[in-house]
């Protein structure tokens, strides 16, 4: 997704596949390994580094109305780096365990919150990118390899719940969220597809226009493709909308849609930009707190830009947590739900904000 690699910027010839396949190999060589303090811009996250000062000055009100917000105790911590490509962070909170996906290495991991111990925790993956826990505390699981959205259930064995849609394969489930009246709804973009990340993916192999779906009691159902490209989504704090992030070309915006009848989408219309001192910033993930608040990461623009920032349900960007990895995603995690789990690149971040998620995970 990125505009122009490294390599590119400097003038080398080495091919951007060869580096990628060469960083899945170090990766998968260290994952586990402790982490090794090094700091960017100034800061240093390692475990050996110099307290923060208080408040944590990365941690930004862009206006007055996100002070009350910031916890001025709290600062933001690496809780661990060694992945390649970190996405689908979802918050355990019978197990108290944080669970994301590394998907080129084709893994999922698990942090423990009483030790703060990474493991392995499921190794294939089918490459998942989006998890999420429903009302039962099943996982659900977007899988980029096997183009499906697949249910663990509790004695081990794994549910498919959409793999086909018209007798075709989907281009590859990204991202997915569940409502209390039991439908799950997931977006399929095309970026499993694309030989990115050291994933090879299915090249060319595109079977529907990049849209959103709703997996109900009578089947899997599409319920929009007017997003160019959709990518993360949440439903607003009540229910009554759905936020879409849109990373296609052009756009690079998040919509919301007006839900009906709690099946139907209705009255598309851009909720609002990334725009930071006038620059765009591209989005990647969305989650609402119980305020109406919607929280959204930020990436691919640059040290400055990249975290997670924060608009009032009006749209206003009011908040930014300043991190110094390109931010994939999400959740608010925690016994409380008020602490911000983030998957950024190769390395997990955490801050305690004042106020919860509106959702389960």
């Amino acid at each position: 997704m990125a505009n122009q690699s490294a390599d590119q910027r400097n003038g080398t010839s080495v091919g951007r596949r060869t580096l990628v396949k060469a960083a899945a190999v170090m990766a998968g060589a260290t994952a586990l390994a402790p982490f090794v303090a090094r700091t960017q811009e100034g800061r240093d996250y390692g475990p050996q580094a110099s307290p923060v000062h208080y408040p944590d000055q990365d941690v930004v009100a862009v206006t007055p109305a996100f002070d009350k917000y910031k916890v001025g105790n709290s600062a933001i911590q690496r809780l661990w780096t060694g992945g390649l490509w970190l996405e689908g962070p979802a918050w355990n909170a019978v197990g108290r365990y944080f669970l994301w996906s590394d998907i080129p290495n084709d893994r999922q991991l698990r942090w423990l919150e009483d030790d703060g111990h990474v493991s392995v925790f499921r190794n294939p993956s089918g490459n998942s990118n989006g998890n999420t826990f429903d009302w039962q505390g099943r996982q659900i699981s977007c899988q980029h390899g096997n183009r499906r959205v697949v249910r663990y259930e509790h004695d081990g064995t794994t549910t498919v719940l959409a793999d086909l849609f018209e007798g075709k394969p989907f281009n590859s489930p990204n991202d997915v969220v569940v409502h209390p009246n039991g439908s799950i709804w997931f977006t399929d973009p095309p970026y499993g597809t694309q030989p990115v990340g050291g994933y090879e993916g299915n090249p060319g192999e595109l079977y529907h226009p990049n849209a959103v779906y709703r997996i109900g009691g009578g089947g899997v159902e599409r319920v929009t493709d007017e997003v160019v490209a959709p990518n993360g989504l949440c439903f607003s704090h009540d229910y009554t909308k759905l936020y879409i992030v849109d990373t296609g070309e052009g756009a690079r915006d998040i919509k919301v849609f007006d839900i009906v009848n709690e099946a139907q989408l209705a009255n598309g219309r851009q909720f609002t930009e990334i725009l930071v001192d006038g620059t765009k910033v591209g989005p990647d993930a969305v989650r609402a707190d119980i305020d109406g608040n919607i929280w959204a990461s930020g990436a691919w623009t640059g040290y400055g830009f990249d975290g997670v920032h924060c608009f009032t349900p009006e749209g206003e960007r009011i908040g930014h947590i300043q991190l110094p990895e390109t931010t994939s995603n999400f959740v608010f995690g925690g016994p409380k739900r008020n602490r911000l789990m983030i998957t950024a690149s190769q390395s997990i971040y955490a801050v305690y904000v004042n106020t919860r998620g509106a959702h389960i995970s």
